[in-house]
C-alpha cells in the first residue's frame, strides 16, 4: 500500500473514490461535478451550486437543512466553484462524525449518504421547478460574490488579466459568471439546466475516513440513483493543448483610485498536468516566485524594495504561470524589467544549489501537508480526473525528486510572457512614469 489507499469504482452515473484511513475521526464526502466552461451556462452553473446547498426534498429550506446537519452531530455541508483548465467544477463537501466513535449506534453514515444524495438528486422544488424563495436569496448572494471581486483589487487585477490574455478562450470567463445575467435567470431556467447537469456531467464522489470500500459502494448504490439513460460525456484523454504562439506581449493599463498598483503578468507554458515536463514546471515556478526564497521574492521585494509582495503561481490544467506584485505606480517599468530578468536567469541556468534543493524540499512538504487534510487530498487526486491521467502521489513525489537543473532550464525556455495587466493609481501630478 502506498501513501494513500485510493480505490476507484465506476458505477452507473458516477465514479466513487474511496480512501481508507484511520487518520480522521470524521468521514468526508467530496462531490466533484465537472463540465467544460460554457459562456451560455457559466452564470447559471455558479447559481446552481449555491441553490443546491440551500434545501432538499426532505429538508426544503436552509433552516431545515441546517437542523438536519445539526442532528448528525454537527455535520457540515458547503458548495463552491472552481476553474480547472477549461472546466467549471462544482464541489459539494460534507463532513460527518464517524459512528465508530459515537456512544450510541445511530446510523449516521446512512443518514449522511441520504442527505448528500438529495442535495444532488432531490433538491427542493415546487411546481416542478426550484423554489423561488431559494433562487431569489442565492441570486442576491451570487451578485454580492461577483461584486466583491471589484473591492479586492488583487482578485480584480487577476480577473482582468485573464479576460485580456484569454480574450477568445473560455478560460477568460469568471467562475462566478456575469453579474448582468444573474437577475434574468428564472427558477425554470435554472431547473432545466440542473436536469442537463445531472444527465450529462462527469460526477466523482470521494469518501475519506475510517471506512470500508465495499460498504461505501453499497451505500452509493442504495442512495445515488441516476437515470438509466444518463449520458455522461466521454472523457478526453488530456487537456486541450495550448497552441497560441505569442508575437507581441500585450500591455494593458487601467487606472483607479488605489494606493498600491497591482501588476499581474501572464505566461503561457505549453505544459499541463499530464505532460512529462510537468514536474520540471513545478520546480521552475517554485524557483521563479512560488516560495519566500524564490527569485521574485528575493530580487523584486527584498533587494530592490520595489514591491509589497511578489509571487508566482501556476495553473496545472491550463498551463499558465501568473506573476502577482503590488508596487508603487511609478515603479512599473523597473518592476517589469526585474521580473523579466528573473525568468532570463533561470533560462540561463543561473540557479543555485540552495534555490534548487530548497524548492524541491518545499514542494515535497507542500504535497505532504496538502494530503494531510481530506479536502486537500481529494483535490490532489482529482487532478487525475481533470487531466485524464492516473498518477499516484508516490509518482508525483518521485517525479519532483528526479527533476534536474537542465530540466528546469528546458521548461523555462518554453515559458513565454503573453500579457501584462497593470492596475495603477490615479495620477496626482505630471511625473508619473506610466
Amino acid at each position: 500500500m502506498g501513501i494513500v489507499n485510493h480505490k476507484k469504482t465506476d458505477l452507473h452515473g458516477m465514479t466513487v473514490h474511496t480512501i481508507e484511513t484511520k487518520k480522521y475521526k470524521t468521514t468526508s464526502f467530496i462531490l466533484q461535478i465537472k463540465e467544460a466552461i460554457n459562456e451560455k451556462n457559466v452564470t447559471k452553473r455558479a447559481l446552481l451550486a449555491y441553490v443546491l446547498q440551500s434545501g432538499t426534498k426532505d429538508f426544503p429550506s436552509s433552516k431545515e437543512l441546517r437542523s438536519a446537519l445539526d442532528d448528525l452531530y454537527g455535520a457540515t455541508l458547503s458548495a463552491d466553484l472552481s476553474k480547472k483548465g477549461e472546466n467549471q467544477v462544482i464541489s459539494i463537501r460534507m463532513e460527518v462524525a464517524n459512528e465508530k466513535f459515537l456512544s450510541n449506534s445511530e446510523p449516521v453514515l446512512d443518514k449522511a449518504f441520504h442527505l448528500l444524495s438529495q442535495v444532488l438528486l432531490a433538491p427542493a422544488v415546487e411546481n416542478d421547478v426550484f423554489k423561488e424563495g431559494i433562487v431569489k436569496k442565492e441570486k442576491r448572494s451570487l451578485k454580492q460574490q461577483i461584486e466583491s471581486i471589484y473591492d479586492d483589487k488583487m482578485r480584480y487585477a487577476n480577473k482582468r488579466l485573464l479576460e485580456e490574455m484569454y480574450e477568445s478562450e473560455p478560460y477568460r470567463l469568471n467562475v462566478y459568471g456575469n453579474e448582468n445575467e444573474v437577475d434574468g435567470i428564472t427558477p425554470k431556467d435554472l431547473f432545466d439546466y440542473y436536469q442537463e447537469v445531472v444527465q450529462n456531467d462527469k460526477v466523482d464522489l470521494y469518501v475519506i475516513g475510517d471506512i470500508s470500500t465495499d460498504e461505501m459502494v453499497e451505500k452509493v448504490k442504495k442512495h445515488f440513483r441516476f437515470s438509466k439513460d444518463r449520458n455522461e460525456k466521454e472523457e478526453q484523454a488530456s487537456a486541450a493543448k495550448d497552441e497560441k504562439r505569442i508575437s507581441d506581449i500585450k500591455e494593458i493599463f487601467e487606472e483607479q483610485d488605489v494606493q498600491q498598483g497591482k501588476l499581474h503578468m501572464g505566461y503561457r507554458t505549453y505544459t499541463t498536468y499530464g505532460d512529462p515536463d510537468y514536474f520540471a514546471l513545478q520546480v521552475f515556478n517554485g524557483i521563479f516566485g512560488g516560495f519566500s526564497h524564490s527569485k521574485l521574492f528575493m530580487n523584486v521585494r527584498e533587494k530592490e524594495s520595489l514591491a509589497y509582495y511578489a509571487a508566482s503561481r501556476f495553473e496545472s490544467h491550463k498551463g499558465a504561470v501568473f506573476v502577482m506584485s503590488g508596487i508603487e505606480t511609478g515603479n512599473y517599468e523597473k518592476a517589469v524589467k526585474i521580473i523579466k530578468e528573473q525568468h532570463e536567469e533561470i533560462k540561463n541556468g543561473n540557479i543555485t544549489d540552495a534555490e534548487f534543493d530548497q524548492t524541491k524540499a518545499m514542494i515535497n512538504n507542500q504535497v505532504l501537508e496538502t494530503i494531510d487534510h481530506p479536502i486537500g487530498l481529494s483535490e490532489v487526486l482529482y487532478h487525475n480526473v481533470v487531466a485524464g491521467t492516473n498518477r499516484s502521489i508516490e509518482e508525483w513525489m518521485e517525479g519532483i525528486k528526479s527533476v534536474t537543473k537542465e530540466d528546469v532550464v528546458k521548461v523555462a525556455e518554453k515559458v513565454k510572457l503573453d500579457t501584462i495587466f497593470f492596475l495603477k493609481g490615479a495620477a496626482t501630478n505630471g511625473n508619473e512614469n506610466v
